[in-house]
């Protein structure tokens, strides 16, 4: 995605976000409780992540029982919200095709 500054300048957005899995965000939390000399600052700086990105991960840490949730593609929280979401781009799907074959037949009418 870019953003227009004016003709000459252009802002694009950071392409490598990373993507951490629910063992990483977990052992990164565990990292903080088994070095509580270091700062949390520094902890995040050890692991490779920004300090806002910790701290959420440990409050979702306290607040899910000894776990952080991760969402993302095949993460879903059970059966039947994945199938919810597979119905849902099936849906969407249809209706694009429909769109589609509206504005053909309508091209194809004005003759």
């Amino acid at each position: 995605m870019r953003y227009n500054i004016s003709d000459k300048e252009e802002l694009t957005m950071p392409k490598d976000t990373k993507q951490h899995n629910q063992q990483f965000k977990e052992e990164a939390v565990r990292y903080v409780k088994e070095h509580p000399d270091i700062t949390l600052e520094q902890c995040a700086k050890n692991l490779g992540i920004g300090l806002s990105t910790l701290s959420r991960w440990r409050k979702q840490y306290a607040d899910n029982g000894g776990t952080v949730p991760t969402r993302g593609s095949g993460n879903y929280s059970s059966d039947e919200a994945k199938e919810i979401a597979r119905l849902k781009r099936k849906l969407r799907d249809a209706e694009d095709a429909l769109d589609v074959l509206k504005k053909a037949i309508s091209i194809l009418g004005k003759d």
